[in-house]
């Protein structure tokens, strides 16, 4: 199928089933028969409580756990089978730990040339021209209104969290890929740093036309940025809001179509604390 056309998804989860052995041999199921479709350019945000398997897509989604059932598809082409390291043209990731987005020993421009090396799907023996690495992190690191284009030299290890995570989400960008993948990109942050990184997250994804699917433990943060809101339990999607139904909705409204979808609760202390404003 032509990746131009309006009519094919960014994303599209078919049955996608995934479970685990747990301790004990239980056969656990993490993801239970989730059918999901996702239109170029959605920016998605998915909450639920602990092991709803909110990850576990993700992660089925960037090939490092393959579905034990289902298809994924990404724009139109099929990538059920294919590892992590053959999706990287079209899908990237960004984990919640700073130190496991960039490499600490490495400069911010040196962490550029291995993420270019990585979207190209090579790694040559060949350096990449320090010009073309150089231009593509200026070009990404500039909107971020951090002042880091300048700073292409320091070390990686010698940043805050909040700019490394802000200089991942800006690698993630690199060749335009059809999803990106946030596992709760800020969760380790301070308030002020997580609310610079998330505006740096959106306003790079939004002005890329990125298709984005964010985990996210905060529902407040969830709402403020989704066009679409996903809850998850038990591995299913038990609530899916879009558009003009999003509107007025508070994090107490979510709370109790949760319970009365799921016939739970959530218990995620932080899921369930309404955020102040800030």
């Amino acid at each position: 199928m032509p990746a131009s056309s309006d009519l094919v998804p960014d994303l599209l989860l078919q049955g996608c089933t995934k479970r685990f052995v747990a301790p004990g041999r239980e056969l656990v199921t993490a993801v239970d028969d989730l059918s999901l479709e996702v239109a170029a350019g959605t920016f998605v945000s998915i909450i639920g409580s602990n092991g709803a398997g909110k990850s576990t897509t993700l992660a089925m989604v960037a090939g490092n756990l393959l579905a034990d059932e289902g298809h994924v598809t990404v724009r139109g082409r099929d990538v059920t089978t294919l590892p992590s390291w053959r999706r990287i043209a079209l899908v990237s990731r960004v984990r919640q730990n700073p130190q496991d987005n960039m490499v600490s020993n490495l400069t911010i421009e040196e962490n550029f040339a291995l993420a270019l090396a990585g979207r190209r799907g090579r790694f040559p023996l060949r350096r990449t021209s320090p010009g073309k690495v150089r231009a593509a992190a200026q070009e990404l690191l500039e909107p971020l209104g951090m002042g880091l284009e300048n700073r292409l030299g320091a070390v990686s290890g010698s940043l805050s969290g909040g700019q490394r995570q802000a200089i991942a989400v800006a690698m993630a960008c690199l060749g335009s890929p059809a999803v990106m993948l946030l596992d709760e990109h800020v969760a380790a942050l301070d308030p002020n740093s997580a609310a610079r990184v998330n505006a740096a997250t959106e306003r790079l994804v939004r002005e890329r036309k990125i298709t984005t699917l964010m985990v996210t433990h905060d529902m407040k943060h969830a709402l403020d940025h989704a066009d679409r809101l996903l809850m998850m339990h038990q591995g299913r999607i038990v609530v899916d809001v879009s558009g003009e139904q999003l509107t007025g909705i508070t994090p107490r409204d979510l709370q109790q179509r949760f319970a009365a979808l799921s016939g739970g609760s959530l218990s995620d202390a932080s899921l369930l604390a309404e955020s102040s404003p800030a």
